[in-house]
């Protein structure tokens, strides 16, 4: 999986935000304000992720609607395992990983391995 760049973590963002696919118009509007970004802008970085798979499509009169193929958290999930799969050692990176939980996050973490591979 390809790591998303800064205007398409955000985009991304406003779809995963939203129940109701968006239109490049809706994703422009709610994008955090900061600098102007210009609507064909928008309407490419889409295209792009659509071209990538990311995202999905469809027509709403003479323009599209987007929304993510993925939820967040299943993204998250291929982005680690992609991280892990290129990292070398797996053993390593999931120690290092490890190391930087909290405690609840380690609790969390314990509970989801006993559930996902009870004994």
């Amino acid at each position: 999986m390809r790591k998303l760049g800064d205007l398409e973590a955000l985009v991304m963002e406003q779809l995963w935000a939203s129940s109701e696919p968006l239109s490049v118009r809706q994703v422009l509007e709610a994008l955090p304000d900061g600098r102007p970004r210009a609507y064909t802008t928008v309407m490419t970085v889409l295209d792009n992720l659509f071209q990538k798979g990311f995202v999905e499509r469809e027509r709403s009169g003479r323009a599209y609607e987007y929304w993510a193929t993925q939820d967040r958290a299943a993204h998250t999930a291929k982005a680690m395992e992609d991280a892990l799969a290129s990292g070398g050692d797996r053993g390593a990176a999931l120690m290092h990983f490890v190391e930087q939980l909290t405690p609840e996050e380690s609790a969390q973490l314990r509970a989801l391995l006993d559930e996902a591979n009870p004994s």
